[in-house]
């Protein structure tokens, strides 16, 4: 008879489909969760709902917002003429990890991949364009992963914004290609930061 209790199996089956996540380490976590106290798995459960219904996008910059505004957004004491565009909100987290870049961003929830069948019309492509014609922006930092797709993410935005006047510019390779930019270190990403080219 095999040891299969379902309620367990699904909680793994869940953790699973997180990205990273193995079977062993849902399991662990899921094994986590049942030793958790009553009370402690009911704000666990609360933490997860009050997440998924309150955290919502930045009506500005499209990174993750409890407010119509995240806070980079609110922050007067940010360089507006600077926009740093990045795939993912993990992205933006990373970088303010370096304490270095003063400017504001741009999170596009994605990178173009017909492969996936994603193109420009399915990523916040539009959403930065709007942003640019008030004619604050002066530079344009593509942040993009290095991946194929984030190059071409990259090259095609540049393309997008060339007649426009505005600067655009690449992080400079401290960052490895085929790394995430959430994985990358401080010193990795400050050095991108200040190395960046114009494309």
């Amino acid at each position: 008879m095999a040891y299969n209790l379902a309620p367990l199996q699904n909680l793994i089956e869940h953790f699973e489909r997180m990205q990273g996540i193995g079977h062993k380490t849902a399991q662990r976590m899921a094994f986590y969760i049942l030793g958790l106290t009553e009370d402690e798995a009911k704000d666990f459960a609360s933490a997860i709902t009050d997440a998924h219904t309150k955290i919502k996008q930045c009506k500005v910059c499209c990174d993750l917002a409890d407010d119509e505004l995240c806070p980079i957004c609110k922050d007067e004491k940010r360089d507006r003429s600077v926009i740093c565009v990045v795939e993912d909100p993990r992205d933006v987290y990373a970088i303010e990890r370096t304490h270095e870049y003063k400017g504001v961003y741009h999170v596009l929830h994605g990178a173009i991949s017909p492969m996936d069948n994603i193109g420009p019309d399915n990523i916040r492509i539009k959403e930065l364009i709007a942003r640019l014609g008030d004619g604050v922006c002066q530079e344009v930092i593509m942040a993009t992963n290095p991946t194929v797709e984030g190059e071409a993410t990259a090259m095609y935005i540049s393309r997008l914004l060339k007649p426009m006047g505005i600067t655009v510019s690449r992080l400079a390779y401290g960052v490895p290609v085929g790394a995430d930019l959430e994985y990358a270190d401080e010193v990795t990403l400050s050095r991108a930061l200040e190395g960046r080219s114009l494309i």
